[in-house]
């Protein structure tokens, strides 16, 4: 197996400048809004997505389980594991662009719901899903979670409002993904809202 110092080590030999292994960490990424208790490995806090394929490659290369977290606040322990936890949340949650004219989003997965809306509402739009979380959950986690909330009748889920992903797989190949017909999205993530609110 291992150890704590190996493991960061690995991880630093990649570009991967915050990994974290202290029992205090491992504590407080052990769980989530939920009941389970799963302590992780390490904990890594990505400031660009290089540092997330650097990561990737050290779970490959030692057989270490990946999670991906944002704010945590699933309540089904969908944001702890017993490898490697990376956490979105703390560096890489910026909007990049709100354009009104497609009305659609560029964010990054670390982006708090809250953070979205409120740029979405300078250009007089919205984005769709809206759950209880809305003030911390990250719009990465959402995505995983296929989240909604309680306008979902009227916006759709979280799945209902991605016009497309630029994703990392486990195995290090990057991917270019879009939703809906070739002439454009299915549903935009950005939206008028029909009724205030």
């Amino acid at each position: 197996m291992t150890t704590p110092t190996l493991l960061t080590e690995a991880l630093r030999r990649e570009g991967v400048a915050d990994a974290r292994t202290d029992a205090l960490t491992i504590g407080m990424y052990a769980t989530d809004a939920g009941i389970y208790r799963v302590p992780p490995r390490a904990v890594v806090f990505p400031r660009h997505t290089d540092e997330i394929e650097g990561t990737l490659a050290v779970a490959r290369e030692l057989g270490i389980p990946v999670t991906a977290r944002g704010a945590g606040t699933s309540c089904a322990g969908n944001a702890v594991g017993p490898g490697i936890v990376i956490d979105t949340a703390r560096h890489l949650g910026r909007v990049l662009e709100v354009d009104g004219d497609s009305a659609t989003a560029l964010v990054e997965a670390g982006t708090v719901h809250a953070t979205l809306q409120a740029e979405a509402r300078r250009v007089g739009l919205r984005f769709g899903p809206d759950p209880s979380s809305h003030s911390r959950c990250t719009v990465g986690g959402m995505i995983g979670n296929n989240a909604c909330g309680n306008r979902a009748l009227g916006y759709g889920r979280t799945s209902d409002n991605v016009v497309g992903l630029e994703m990392l797989t486990a195995a290090g190949t990057r991917l270019s993904a879009t939703t809906g017909a070739a002439g454009g999205p299915l549903r935009s993530p950005v939206t008028t809202p029909s009724w205030p609110g």
